[in-house]
C-alpha cells in the first residue's frame, strides 16, 4: 500500500451515528447556546480519515456526542504526530533525517520515536531476524531490479545485506539514538500503525471510553472492550486471494494482517512478493497471508511480518509461545493452518456468514476493506471523511 506524508490542513469531521434505537443523527450539531444541555449518548459513531498512507477508521461505542468529537480530535492529532515523527516518505521527518546521519554518532529524537526503535530491537531479536526496520536498502534493490527488468545479482544483494540488520540501532541511555554504520535506512511502515493504536489506548480510557474500535486499513486492527450489545467485535476475514475465510470475534485485543503479494513485481516474467526475508536479501516468491491477534497493536505487527518469512512450523510456535497470542497462515491455493490457541482466542468462525451471501457489508465510501465489522445489532454505514488527519 502506497504510504504518504500529508500536510498539516484543517478538515471538517463528518461522522455516522447510530443510537441505541438504530435511528441516525448528524454528529456536530451548533454548541452555541447549549452548553448546559446534556449531550445525547450514541450507540456507536463513527469517523474516518486519512493518515499514515491509508484510512484511518475508527468506531467508538456508547459515549455522548460531544465525547466522540472531542476523542476524534485527539486520536486523529495522535496518529499525525506520530506520522510527523515516522514517515520516511517525509524528508523532514525525525526518521528521515536519522537515516541522513547514519554513521555519524547519536542523534536526538523524541521520546516515542526512541521506544518504537527500541521495541523494534528487541521484535528482531525474537523473530531471529525476521522482523527487521532496516530492510530497505534491500526493498529498494529489487524495486530498482524491476524497474531494470533483471534481478540483483548475488554481490548486489550482498552488499545490500551490509547495509541491513537491526543490531545497528543504538539506544542510549540518554534517549539519543544511533545508527552505527552509514546506509542503513530505518522504515518503520511495518510497525508504526500498531503503535500508533496502542498510544490511542490510554487516550481513550482518559475519556472514560471503554469501547472502541481502530482500525489502519484493515490491516491493523485493535478491539477495546466490545460493541453495545455483543458479545465482542466481529470482523470479516478474507484469504490472500480475497477469498472469504471466516469471522473472527475479538475483545481487548489487536489483529496484524500482513500479506507477501500485497504488492508483486514482475522480473523477467517472474512475480516476486514485496515482503523480504532479511536473511538472505530475498523476496517471497509465493503468496501468503498471516493473521496474528495478540494483546498489543505493536507485537502484532511485528510477529505477523514474521510469520509471513519463517519457516511455517517455526513460524506457528514462535507465535504460540507468546502470552495471548495465536496466528493463521493461510497459503495461495487456500491451505490454512493456526496455532493451537487461534480458536480459544478469536472464536473463529469458518466459511461464509450466511448473510454474506447476497452481497458485500456496508462499507466506507470509496473504501475497500479486508477487514469489514459483520453481525451485531445496528450495523453501521459509516461516511468517512476524505481528507488528511487534523494536526494539533
Amino acid at each position: 500500500m502506497r504510504r504518504a506524508a500529508f500536510a498539516p490542513r484543517a478538515a471538517a469531521a463528518t461522522h455516522a451515528v447510530v443510537t441505541s434505537t438504530a435511528v441516525p443523527l448528524l454528529l456536530g450539531a451548533c454548541w452555541m447556546g447549549c452548553a448546559l444541555l446534556p449531550s445525547p449518548r450514541v450507540e456507536m459513531v463513527s469517523d474516518g480519515h486519512y493518515v499514515m498512507g491509508t484510512l484511518l477508521e475508527i468506531t467508538l461505542g456508547e459515549v455522548s456526542e460531544r465525547t466522540a468529537a472531542k476523542s476524534f480530535q485527539e486520536l486523529f492529532a495522535h496518529a499525525a504526530r506520530l506520522e510527523d515523527l515516522m514517515s520516511r516518505y517525509d524528508s523532514q521527518s525525525q526518521i528521515s533525517r536519522l537515516n541522513r546521519a547514519a554513521g555519524q554518532g547519536p542523534q536526538q529524537v523524541d521520546p516515542a520515536l526512541a521506544d518504537l526503535l527500541q521495541r523494534s530491537v528487541r521484535f528482531s531479536e525474537l523473530t531471529r531476524g525476521t522482523f527487521d526496520v532496516t530492510v530497505g536498502p534491500l526493498v529498494q534493490l529489487w524495486i530498482d531490479a524491476a524497474v531494470a527488468g533483471t534481478p540483483p545479482s548475488a554481490a548486489e544483494i550482498a552488499e545490500r545485506r551490509a547495509r541491513v540488520g537491526a543490531d545497528a540501532i543504538r539506544i542510549h541511555s540518554d534517549g539519543s539514538v544511533e545508527l552505527d554504520r552509514p546506509g542503513v535506512v530505518v522504515d518503520l511502515g511495518g510497525i508504526a500503525k500498531g503503535y500508533a493504536l496502542d498510544g490511542m489506548v490510554p487516550l481513550l480510557h482518559a475519556r472514560n471510553i471503554e469501547r472502541a474500535l481502530l482500525s489502519f486499513g484493515q490491516s491493523s486492527t485493535l478491539a477495546l472492550g466490545v460493541p453495545p450489545n455483543a458479545d465482542g467485535w466481529r470482523l470479516l476475514a478474507r484469504g490472500p486471494n480475497e477469498e472469504v475465510l471466516g469471522v473472527l470475534t475479538l475483545r481487548d485485543q489487536a489483529l496484524s494482517v500482513s500479506s507477501s503479494f500485497g504488492h508483486s513485481l514482475e522480473i523477467g516474467g517472474v512475480r516476486y512478493g514485496h515482503v523480504i526475508d532479511p536473511r538472505d536479501g530475498r523476496p517471497l516468491s509465493s503468496p501468503l497471508e498471516a493473521l496474528v491477534v495478540a494483546p498489543d497493536a505493536t507485537l502484532a505487527e511485528a510477529l505477523s511480518k514474521a510469520l509471513l518469512i519463517l519457516d511455517p512450523d517455526e513460524g506457528l510456535a514462535l507465535v504460540a509461545d507468546l502470552p495471548g497470542c495465536a496466528g493463521m497462515l493461510v497459503d495461495g491455493a487456500g491451505g490454512v493452518r493456526t496455532t493451537a490457541e487461534w480458536q480459544r482466542e478469536t472464536h473463529f468462525e469458518p466459511g461464509v456468514p450466511a448473510g454474506l451471501a447476497g452481497g458485500p457489508e456496508p462499507q466506507a465510501e470509496g473504501a475497500t476493506f479486508r477487514f469489514q465489522r459483520y453481525g451485531g445489532q445496528g450495523t453501521l454505514v459509516q461516511r468517512v471523511q476524505r481528507g488528511p488527519a487534523p494536526r494539533g
